[in-house]
């Protein structure tokens, strides 16, 4: 499984409803500072709608990128009922999710 197959499995773990962050996604993967490496695996995200990358926001609530655009962003993440005010999550530590580590072959 390659790095960003291994990012998407990851991120396929985040329900409605909830969030996860960059780093929390390096950290599921054995690497916590790989944060930035695991961004750039979703900005090539070819399956937008089954990986569900736009749930995933830096560790301070706020938005972070999202290839589609910022105010798409926004709109996936309010139909997923998740409140979103001055590009934060409200809520944020309520609805952050932690993703399970996932071993890598």
């Amino acid at each position: 499984m390659s790095y960003c197959e291994s990012v998407y499995a990851v991120v396929g773990q985040v329900p409605r409803g909830r969030v996860t962050t960059y780093r929390l996604i390096a950290s599921a993967l054995g690497n916590p500072r790989g944060c930035r490496a695991a961004g750039n695996a979703l900005n090539r995200n070819p399956d937008p709608v089954g990986v569900p990358c736009y749930r995933v926001v830096k560790s301070d609530g706020t938005l972070g990128g999202y290839n589609g655009g910022l105010p798409e962003k926004i709109r996936r993440l309010r139909a997923d009922g998740i409140e979103v005010r001055d590009n934060r999550v409200l809520s944020f530590d309520r609805i952050l999710f932690s993703p399970a580590p996932l071993k890598r072959s």
